[in-house]
């Protein structure tokens, strides 16, 4: 046995002693690039009461509590506001399930907790997402103006009739992201995101279809 071999041998087997209590960190990141940010709850909400001074509601009665989850038909953009105010960089949790064909589930985030549509048209004071509007036919993510050309869109897939879905809007800084069932769906990157006194509150919306949410949760990040 050459000696060049007997040093080689003799060096790795010491650089494996010396690293036996070694814990070698694996190269895949630690959660996927596109999950959900975790955050710290401070509003939990499961609609199993009434909605008493939590809510403002802006619409004629288009909000009620049915078997613990919150119904919404028929608001025509009159949302339901939530009175506490988000963070500034949250994620909002909830569930929600159409049992109308036009499907057409709709929210507000960072709006002035106030405003409501006083004729057939509405321009929102917060980014507007919707999932199946328009007849199904598409969902966005619009920053006030949900007929606006920098909306952001996606026509499949269609809102399924009678599917629970979870739904998470995280917004931080500049970049708003919507996921669906844990899966990313749309995205909105603003250069002058709504904040401030008058883009800090959460609504539930609604047109005519007939949508149920429930499990509202915020978390700040």
């Amino acid at each position: 046995m050459s000696r060049v071999f007997v040093t080689t041998l003799v060096g790795v087997v010491a650089a494996a002693l010396l690293c036996a209590g070694c814990t070698f960190k694996s190269s895949e990141p630690a959660e996927k690039e596109d999950s959900v940010p975790e955050g710290k709850v401070v509003l939990t909400e499961r609609f199993d009461g009434p909605l008493g001074a939590r809510f403002k509601d802006t619409s004629d009665g288009a909000y009620t509590i049915v078997d613990g989850k919150l119904r919404a038909q028929g608001a025509r953009n009159r949302p339901l506001w939530l009175e506490q105010k988000l963070p500034e960089n949250a994620r909002i949790d909830f569930t929600a399930r159409s049992m109308s064909p036009a499907v057409d589930i709709k929210v507000e985030l960072y709006g002035d907790g106030e405003s409501y549509a006083k004729a057939a048209s509405y321009t929102a004071t917060s980014y507007v997402l919707v999932l199946g509007g328009w007849n199904n036919s598409r969902s966005i993510i619009a920053r006030m103006d949900e007929h606006g050309d920098d909306r952001r869109v996606r026509k499949e897939p269609a809102g399924e009739v009678g599917r629970t879905y979870a739904f998470s809007a995280v917004r931080r800084g500049n970049a708003l992201v919507w996921y669906v069932d844990g899966e990313k769906f749309l995205d909105f990157d603003d250069p002058e995101p709504l904040r401030g006194p008058k883009h800090d509150h959460f609504a539930f919306n609604n047109w005519e279809s007939e949508v149920f949410f429930d499990d509202l949760v915020v978390s700040e990040l």
